[in-house]
């Protein structure tokens, strides 16, 4: 231990913790805090029980362990142990436990007062992660009102110590210079195009020829750790490929992390695990790929989906620090150098965009009805905690009054999620417990039974399989159904068969229970109401219903990524209380008439539907009215008539027949007219005409008359329409002689001129004029002479304003005969 940076400035840290209570210290990658400061606090005068270190990675807490003890010449297990969700090792003697934070938060939950605990120490806090926010805020509290004596030090290399100091009352910040190696940093970018296995595996054959020793190299996800290797092939003599992520089984985790037992060079494929609380013997080359695979939260859809990002500067400044741990070394980076400050410079805290309903829950139990009130770095949302709240009750753990209720402290006592709590206990009931800590177990352990969607299939497999990790999750499934054991089982009553899986599904995610849209079964709709999407090629693609328990991508397709089939008649036992039949009397705007259906629904889909022949004439009546409200007044079937009153109406500035006070007034006016209709079509057009005469009523249509009246009369006795349509204005068609012995202009009402369209006596236009008299004195003589050629037979005065008006002929005039 002598070795180690931090050592250094252990005195002082071990100085500040006897006369304070908590603590943070700031020391670089490699320094040795993890794996010095624990046992550092054996021997203190107030450390007279447990050291529990907080990790936030399985792998990193085996391991931390695993070098403490070895560096004590012991065996793990004895002074220093580690637990974490599916490995323990641990025993009477164990003075330092290095434990995951989700387990530190159950087990300060279960007492808050930790009992034999000495110390907790917050490795890698800068991750921000929700257990260590949380878990340091519970902490926090009960160190404030029941263990004034209780120790806790925010350790990290990357950490803001002035924030966190200010968290835990002032406290001291101790800073750690660390180990400094030369650090070369090459950017070797990449082009837009290329996959990032292909440029990966490129990269590591560049360092292999330039540079020496051990390689890791950071990618996003376990698919492109197997893509990179695939195209890696062999890697040639003396050197050996090792896969470093978190569904590994331990015995290989631990081959990459320890030096080769033949003295071969290394080349490690890791994801994030790698960044932070590990040191990989011999590592002196990285190769980051510049991209992290993270869970973000969709609040609008309700799940949790991985998201591929760029990694943070943060997080690339860990990466690279992993090649100068041991001595010089080199990190090749697939980006431009410029690129680097465009990145991120942290990750975000988890708890400003994870799910916390189970935050909740547990703050609630804690005795705390708003979990903003707790100490945090970063309080969570405000619109966070709205939905987590709604979704316990959903899940029947909070009452409306947010309290806890039995089923919700059954379920926080689990250490799963709300919803897989949910499903193990009401699945205990059903009597298919070990059914359900066996897929709680499959949906947390990512690989489990290899990477099929199929669910049913990917159980089979695990069951299967003999495997030191298979074994371990064997155990903690076993584990998880023995603390539901004689929690009101009805094992027996109800048969699901084939259904099980699917069933354990459908209880932790009812709003995901999707039906097939297609016959491809690509597309596929869910109760909550989101659409999810299917490989056609998976065999679950033939199944008409799915109960789904992981989606990944958008809300509105997310990619289903593992599920089991239900079958309809299991749906309609397990959810029969959540089936609504519902009739709907609704006006379909493509056909114009009214359909009345029942349908049943679960959610957002569909289960059947048929014609309601018992819709009442109220209920067609609405239907009517909301679709002429809806789709607007032209589906009604208005004749010419009402046409022609409502352009002078609107001619005449009178508003009771626009489309915004006929729609505003429709329940006055159109229900008359919908008695025993099912169709717009229906409605008597005349009818319609006469109600838009009653809008207006008696005064209206005097008005109407006065300032817009339908028709013209002419000196010879002839009534013409008034078009109040025309581009003009109010036009009228009439023929010439018609209006001799017409000396002033026609006027409308408000002593506008009416446009006269003035027509040969074979109704051919031959002027339009606002001025009759100008046309009189005017034009007249030369149309009159060109008109005298064409119709000889009719008169064509020289002086018509002083003409009699006629229709006849001249002849017909003559004997006085009748005009046509």
């Amino acid at each position: 231990m002598a070795e180690l940076p931090v050592r250094a400035v252990l005195p002082a840290l071990l100085a500040a913790l006897r006369e304070r209570s908590s603590a943070v210290l700031v020391a670089p990658p490699g320094a040795g805090k993890t794996t010095a400061v624990a046992p550092a606090l054996l021997d203190e005068p107030w450390c007279n029980g447990e050291v529990l270190l907080l990790s936030p990675r399985r792998l990193a807490a085996r391991a931390a362990a695993e070098r403490m003890a070895a560096l004590a010449g012991e065996t793990v297990g004895r002074r220093f142990g580690y637990a974490t969700r599916m490995d323990s090792k641990r025993s009477v003697e164990t003075r330092v436990t290095v434990l995951t934070e989700g387990i530190f938060v159950n087990r300060i939950q279960s007492d808050p007062e930790l009992p034999g605990v000495s110390a907790v120490l917050f490795d890698e806090v800068h991750e921000r992660s929700l257990d260590s926010d949380f878990g340091l805020a519970l902490a926090l509290d009960a160190q404030g009102a029941l263990r004034p004596d209780l120790r806790l030090v925010a350790m990290s290399a990357t950490l803001d110590g002035a924030r966190f100091s200010a968290l835990l009352g002032d406290a001291p910040v101790i800073e750690s210079e660390g180990r400094s190696h030369p650090l070369a940093l090459r950017h070797l970018g990449r082009a837009a195009e290329a996959r990032i296995e292909t440029s990966v595996a490129d990269a590591i054959r560049v360092a292999l020829r330039e540079a020496e020793g051990g390689i890791l190299a950071f990618l996003p996800g376990v698919a492109e750790i197997e893509r990179t290797a695939e195209r890696l092939g062999d890697p040639g003599p003396g050197i050996v490929l090792h896969k470093l992520h978190g569904s590994l089984d331990p015995a290989a985790q631990r081959a990459a992390i320890a030096a080769d037992a033949e003295g071969r060079r290394k080349i490690v494929l890791a994801t994030s695990i790698a960044e932070t609380s590990l040191t990989l013997d011999g590592i002196r080359i990285v190769v980051d790929s510049g991209l992290a695979r993270r869970p973000r939260y969709d609040r609008a859809a309700g799940m949790t989906r991985l998201v591929t990002e760029r990694a943070s500067q943060a997080a690339v400044t860990q990466r690279a620090g992993r090649a100068a741990r041991q001595g010089p070394g080199t990190a090749y980076r697939l980006w431009e150098e410029a690129a680097t400050a465009g990145l991120p410079r942290f990750d975000p805290p988890e708890i400003l965009e994870a799910d916390l309903s189970a935050l909740t829950l547990d703050c609630a139990l804690w005795g705390v009805a708003d979990p903003r009130d707790l100490a945090w770095l970063d309080p969570p949302p405000d619109a966070a905690i709205a939905e987590a709240r709604a979704r316990l009750r959903t899940l029947e753990a909070l009452g409306e009054d947010g309290r806890p209720t039995a089923h919700g402290r059954a379920i926080a006592g689990l250490p799963l999620p709300p919803r897989l709590g949910h499903m193990l206990v009401r699945a205990s009931e059903l009597g298919l417990a070990r059914i359900a800590a066996e897929v709680a177990v499959l949906l947390g352990e990512r690989g489990l039974g290899g990477t099929d969607a199929d669910l049913d299939l990917r159980l089979r497999r695990w069951r299967g399989d003999r495997g030191r990790r298979a074994e371990a999750a064997r155990k903690l499934a076993a584990r998880w159904t023995a603390l539901v054991a004689g929690s009101g089982s009805r094992a027996g009553t109800i048969t699901f068969g084939p259904d099980a899986v699917a069933v354990a599904i459908a209880l932790a995610f009812p709003d995901r229970i999707a039906r097939r849209r297609d016959s491809s079964g690509e597309r596929w709709a869910s109760a909550g109401g989101r659409g999810f999407r299917l490989d056609p090629a998976s065999p679950l693609a033939s199944s008409e219903w799915l109960a789904v328990a992981e989606t990944q991508g958008m809300a509105s397709g997310a990619r289903i990524l593992s599920a089991a089939p239900i079958g309809f008649a299991t749906l309609e036992t397990l959810f029969a209380e959540r089936i609504e039949t519902r009739r709907s009397v609704t006006f379909d705007a493509a056909t114009g008439r009214v359909e009345a259906l029942r349908e049943r629904r679960l959610g957002a889909v569909r289960l059947s539907s048929g014609s309601d022949s018992a819709a009442t004439a109220e209920e067609i009546e609405a239907a009517l009215l909301e679709g002429v409200r809806a789709h607007g007044l032209a589906l009604l079937p208005w004749p010419e008539s009402a046409a022609a009153l409502r352009r002078r109406a609107a001619y005449a500035g009178l508003a009771a027949l626009t489309d915004a006070e006929l729609l505003g007034a429709l329940d006055e006016w159109l229900p008359p007219l919908l008695v025993g209709k099912r169709r717009l079509d229906a409605v008597p057009p005349e009818l319609l005409t006469q109600a838009l005469q009653n809008r207006l009523g008696w005064d209206g249509q005097r008005t109407l008359d006065r300032l817009a009246p339908a028709r013209f009369e002419t000196p010879a006795g002839s009534s013409h329409a008034i078009d109040y349509a025309a581009e003009a204005g109010p036009t009228v068609e009439v023929r010439v002689q018609a209006l001799f012995g017409l000396a002033a202009h026609p006027l409308l009402g408000d002593g506008t001129p009416l446009v006269l369209s003035l027509t040969s006596p074979a109704g051919r236009p031959i002027q339009t004029t606002r001025d009759l008299p100008g046309f009189w004195a005017g034009s007249w003589g030369a149309v009159a002479k060109e008109m005298r050629g064409r119709y000889p037979k009719h008169p064509w005065p020289d002086d018509p304003a002083n003409a009699p008006p006629t229709l006849r002929t001249k002849k017909a005039d003559a004997r006085g005969a009748p005009p046509r």
